[in-house]
């Protein structure tokens, strides 16, 4: 009976893994940049005094850091173009789904801007949230969700 309740909290845990939603957000405003598996990991770019880029993780209830920008033995290149990886990588991208888009955004040039505001009043149109400003603001919200069981269903189907 304990090994039943055993297996059966297990293939809980697997299936609530396979469904949970992973967020990416990029948000300039506010300086949040993450990837979250919500109640399990959050890894977060954090800037550094001393260091360029700081990467944060969160699991559970263990903090660690880790610097990935820092000096490292020379590896030989190798450029061999692979398709097969690439078809893959645009199937992984195709199954996440865009919840939060949002730009503002100001060039420096009063032509510019005067000229790229038809073409975001087209683009708000068509969907998300675009705005061209003449105040010096830039700013990017990105708000992207997936869930693991389907990074899984795009390497299993063709």
């Amino acid at each position: 009976m304990l090994w039943v309740i055993i297996i059966g909290l297990f293939l809980l845990l697997v299936m609530y893994l396979l469904f949970a939603p992973l967020s990416i957000v990029i948000d300039t405003s506010t300086h949040s940049y993450y990837v979250e598996l919500k109640p399990i990991i959050k890894i977060s770019a954090v800037s550094h005094e001393r260091e360029l880029l700081k990467i944060h993780t969160h699991v559970f209830f263990l903090n660690f850091d880790y610097f990935p920008i820092q000096p490292k033995k020379k590896k030989k290149l190798t450029t061999k173009k692979q398709p097969k990886k690439l078809k893959r990588l645009f199937r992984i991208i195709k199954s996440f789904k865009v919840k939060k888009f949002f730009i503002d955004v100001d060039t420096g040039d009063c032509i510019v801007n005067a000229k790229l505001y038809p073409v975001f009043g087209l683009l708000n149109y068509k969907g998300g949230h675009f705005n061209i400003n003449f105040n010096g603001r830039n700013k990017l919200v990105l708000h992207i969700q997936n869930r693991p069981i389907y990074i899984i269903k795009s390497f299993i189907n063709f």
